[in-house]
C-alpha cells in the first residue's frame, strides 16, 4: 500500500569474532617472517625460564634473607637491653581520654635511665598519655646508651625473608618483560629496515611511467 511504513526489522546479530589463534607465530603460513618466529622461540623461552626460576628464586632468596635476619637478630639481641626509663616530664594529654584511639597512641616523652655500666643517659622514649613525671616505663637501649627498637621477634625475621622472597620473584618476571620488550623492539625495527629496503627496490617499477 502507498505510503505505508514497512514494519520494523530486528537488529542484525552482531559481527562474529574472528578466532584468535594461540602461538600463531609458530604455525606455518605463508606471511610469517623469520622474525615472527625468532620472536615466538624467544618469548615460549623466556616463559619456561620465568616458570622455572620463580620458585628458585622464591627458595633461595628467601632461605638466605631469613639467615640474614636471624643473624642481625642474634646480633641485636647480644648489644641490646630492656631496662627501666623514669618520665622526666609530663606525658601529653589526649584529645579523647579513654578512647580506644588513646589506648593505642604514644607520645615522645624526655625519660632518663641508666646503662649497665652505671652510666645516666636522658633520651626521648614513646609513652602511654596523660602519664605523670616519675613514672616508670620498659624501654630498650643499645651498648651506647641511645634508646632503640627490641630485638627482631622470629615473626618478623619470617615476614621480611618473605618479603625479600616475593620482591625477588617479582623480580625474575620484571626482568624478562624488560628482555621479552627489548627484543621485541629491536626485531620490529629489523623488520622496518627490511621493508623499507623491499620497496625502495619494489617502488620504481610502480612509480615509473610506460
Amino acid at each position: 500500500m502507498p505510503g505505508r511504513t514497512p514494519p520494523l526489522q530486528p537488529p542484525p546479530p552482531p559481527p562474529r569474532e574472528l578466532p584468535r589463534v594461540m602461538f600463531w607465530r609458530l604455525r606455518r603460513n605463508p606471511l610469517r617472517r623469520r622474525s615472527d618466529l625468532a620472536q615466538a622461540w624467544i618469548g615460549l623461552g623466556l616463559t619456561l625460564a620465568v616458570l622455572a626460576a620463580t620458585p628458585l628464586a622464591l627458595f633461595l632468596v628467601k632461605d638466605a634473607a631469613h639467615r640474614h635476619y636471624a643473624r642481625t637478630a642474634q646480633h641485636q639481641a647480644a648489644t641490646r637491653h630492656h631496662t627501666t626509663a623514669v618520665l622526666v616530664e609530663d606525658a601529653r594529654n589526649h584529645p579523647e581520654p579513654g578512647s580506644a584511639e588513646a589506648r593505642q597512641t604514644l607520645y615522645p616523652t624526655k625519660v632518663r635511665f641508666t646503662d649497665p655500666h652505671g652510666r645516666t643517659h636522658t633520651a626521648h622514649a614513646d609513652a602511654q598519655p596523660a602519664l605523670p613525671r616519675g613514672t616508670t616505663i620498659r624501654v630498650w637501649a643499645d651498648t651506647d646508651g641511645e634508646l632503640t627498637d627490641p630485638p627482631l621477634s622470629p615473626d618478623q625475621i619470617r615476614s621480611r625473608a618473605m618479603g625479600s622472597a616475593l620482591i625477588a620473584a617479582l623480580g625474575v618476571h620484571v626482568m624478562a618483560a624488560a628482555v621479552y620488550g627489548t627484543v621485541q623492539r629491536l626485531i620490529r625495527h629489523h623488520n622496518l629496515v627490511a621493508w623499507e629496503t623491499a620497496w625502495a627496490a619494489t617502488a620504481p617499477r610502480w612509480t615509473t611511467s610506460p
